[in-house]
């Protein structure tokens, strides 16, 4: 089977989980004040029924291979999403799956009317920080929001 990415459905869950905690362990930024230590990293489903949100799934094979989702975080400014929950596996990295799901993300925020679009991530994370540049993506010089997330120390901010 094709990739496919789409919605995040309930079953997606555990895998997702999984995966986003074997990410955090490879980079070795498991630790407190991430989406590590995160409880919505155990029910993605449900945090994304939040109205302003969407979380999209890259399945390939029946196998999931990552996701990347835009959310309402709050304390960010009328207009404003972050970019959030965006995982790879080891092997999906490198062909162009993290930007697919990354351009939808960014497509579906324009579609729910946002008109700028936050992220937080980590100096290890350098492969998707260089993505997010290419992207449109600008480091700003501190956080936003109330994302919990005290550990990231890199700040991103595009214009949509």
């Amino acid at each position: 089977m094709p990739l496919t990415i789409r919605p995040i459905q309930p079953s997606d869950n555990e895998p997702l989980a999984t995966l986003i905690r074997k990410v955090f362990r490879e980079f070795k930024i498991d630790k407190p004040g991430t989406v590590y230590t995160d409880p919505t990293t155990d029910a993605l489903y449900e945090l994304f029924q939040q109205p302003g949100s969407a979380y999209f799934v890259a399945e390939e094979n029946g196998t999931i291979l990552g996701g990347c989702g835009v959310y309402p975080t709050e304390g960010l400014p009328t207009g404003y999403a972050e970019l959030v929950k965006f995982y790879l596996s080891a092997e999906a990295r490198g062909k162009g799956i993290g930007n697919q799901l990354m351009q939808q993300s960014i497509a579906t925020a324009r579609e729910l009317g946002y008109k700028q679009l936050y992220l937080e991530s980590f100096p290890e994370l350098a492969k998707a920080v260089s993505m997010y540049e290419r992207a449109g993506f600008k480091p700003i010089p501190h956080a936003m929001g109330n994302s919990g997330h005290f550990a990231c120390n890199i700040w991103m901010l595009k214009e949509l």
